[in-house]
């Protein structure tokens, strides 16, 4: 899997919304300001390289749809960031997050929970 550029995943992120459109859905999901309808179609073709769309043709009309589920290329580009920007360490990284977010407890309290029901599944 490739990462993705900002105008990349920005229209990945309208197709796995929609799950299925024309250039011009794509488009009109997208928010304003809009890109030019040619930059849209570029960037899925560019998507469409990358493995991360598919389409079906209806003659001249290509319906697209995403190959990559959201969750997958969240998976990993969460990965890649923790590796790169906090040398493998998932301790450091939740850390940073938490203290920079400025957390509220009730927001401390529900990961604590998430990682209790994690430990419990795990055991």
């Amino acid at each position: 899997m490739k990462e993705l550029t900002k105008a990349e995943e920005q229209v990945m992120q309208v197709l796995w919304k929609l799950e299925k459109a024309f250039v011009k859905d794509v488009l009109e999901a997208m928010p304003d300001p809009k890109p030019a309808y040619t930059t849209v179609s570029t960037i899925i073709r560019i998507l469409e390289q990358k493995g991360f769309v598919g389409y079906t043709a209806y003659g001249k009309s290509h319906e697209y749809y995403p190959l990559v589920e959201r969750e997958a290329y969240s998976r990993y580009i969460t990965k890649h960031l923790i590796k790169d920007y906090f040398a493998g360490s998932l301790s450091d990284f939740v850390s940073q997050f938490t203290k920079k977010e400025k957390l509220s407890a009730q927001e401390l309290d529900e990961l604590l929970d998430i990682i209790k029901d994690i430990k419990k599944k795990k055991s």
